[in-house]
């Protein structure tokens, strides 16, 4: 356990997989860096900021408040002899983070200290104080693994005992996009982006190995691409979708696959089909509660068209989704309700095999929103947190017992369509 300290130094590996991130973003121009003043993490920065092609515009900047998680009674030991050694405290940090406890009479003079909900005040901190001065602005973050999920986390409006649900590789890279300060819109284009590491996914976290699943958006269609709204009109692939699905099999060619489930509409299903030709034994099944949301008179219609037909109400989805009704069509709570319903029995028939493995599930944009959303613990006004680009894999993990929160591993993985960390696929309608 590093935590706090500053004891640990980067191994040889350490140092290699911060040289790949350098190189994976070594064509980017970014206005400002900010870092961890903890070596691990400064000789990290380093090591980029020597690959980019393009100085930032201003210096390295060092701040505590990217420092790692306090863990002072913990640092040092391994997590074994904590489990050990502090059962009811170690079985806290995997389940309820925000209650761990920790006698830190040292710490503001307090007799006991809660470290997560610490970390989530000192993300919240962070972002207040640099958003006002980067407006429009691309800007480098290089921290640890649990600041790093509670800058994550306060972004997008998770509390602290969700601290376990989102996951933070070593050089994983995670990109966020921020409409103005903290507190206002923010979209996480990508999470912890590991196949710049030779991992095209994150490896499972060691010991709670349980169900994985693969959730992936179907390929671009001509509506996508024309920004066209299709929802339930069955729109097929175009050829660029195809494309994206075979690339997305080639990319998870490498991985087991024992289970698969679609939407059963032609772009999701043709998506699927694509990606299992490399996993011939695996059976498809399909499911009607994972299809597209209906839109109703807005479908086979461009944003121009429906704003003539329809004044305010495209503003209104596009900054409160969950208050729109379509007309003659769902509401988002209406997808949420057959999603989740189709989620949890996907998880539960996995759950229920002796073998878990790794289901794939393939479904649509507003789908696969909902159920990022709820995996994560968020109602539906989150539902524009997350994007999903076409030909997107998203990877969640559920640990073998129902006490431990599923984690969002990695979302919304693009890098097989165009080898950048930025998702480039049609930002086309739903």
């Amino acid at each position: 356990m590093q935590g706090h300290g500053d004891k640990s130094t980067l191994t040889e590996t350490g140092q290699l997989s911060a040289d790949r991130v350098g190189i994976a973003l070594s064509d980017l121009a970014f206005d400002a860096v900010y870092c961890s003043p903890l070596r691990r993490a400064k000789d990290t920065a380093d090591r980029i900021l020597v690959r980019l092609k393009q100085p930032p515009a201003k210096p390295l900047q060092t701040t505590d408040n990217l420092k790692e998680i306090n863990l002072t009674a913990w640092e040092g030991r391994l997590f074994k002899d904590i489990a050990e050694q502090d059962p009811e405290g170690y079985r806290d940090w995997q389940t309820q983070p925000h209650k761990l406890k920790m006698p830190m009479s040292e710490v503001a003079g307090a007799a006991d200290y809660y470290p997560v909900p610490a970390l989530f005040e000192q993300a919240a901190t962070f972002w207040r104080e640099i958003l006002p001065h980067h407006v429009g602005q691309t800007v480098l973050l290089v921290a640890h693994s649990g600041i790093n999920r509670a800058l994550i986390s306060t972004a997008i409006g998770l509390s602290s005992d969700r601290y376990q649900s989102v996951h933070q590789s070593n050089c994983g890279i995670s990109v966020l996009n921020f409409a103005g300060g903290f507190g206002e819109a923010v979209q996480i284009e990508s999470l912890n982006l590991t196949a710049h590491l030779d991992e095209p996914l994150p490896k499972p976290r060691k010991g709670q190995q349980g169900a994985r699943f693969l959730l992936v958006r179907h390929g671009e269609t001509d509506w996508n691409r024309e920004k066209r709204f299709q929802g339930q009109i069955d729109v097929p692939l175009n050829e660029n979708g195809r494309a994206q699905s075979l690339q997305a099999a080639e990319f998870l060619k490498a991985i087991p696959i024992h289970y698969a489930v679609t939407s059963p509409m032609l772009r999701p299903k043709e998506t699927a089909e694509i990606i299992l030709q490399h996993h011939p034994n695996v059976p498809l099944a399909l499911e009607d509660n994972l299809k597209e949301i209906s839109h109703g008179l807005w479908e086979g219609k461009l944003e121009a068209e429906i704003e003539a037909g329809y004044p305010g109400t495209l503003h209104q989805w596009q900054r409160s989704p969950e208050t729109v009704q379509m007309p003659d069509g769902e509401n988002l709570q209406q997808v949420w309700d057959r999603a989740i319903a189709a989620w949890d029995s996907i998880v539960q028939t996995a759950a229920s095999r002796p073998d878990p493995g790794t289901t794939l599930v393939v479904a649509h944009d507003a789908v696969n929103k909902a159920i990022l959303c709820y995996v994560l613990g968020l109602g539906a006004e989150h539902f524009w947190n997350f994007k999903q680009g076409n030909g997107a894999v998203s990877v969640i993990d559920y640990a073998q017992t129902s006490a431990i929160q599923p984690v969002l591993m990695a979302m919304n993985i693009t890098v097989h369509l165009s080898g950048s960390i930025f998702d480039k696929t049609a930002a086309g309608a739903l």
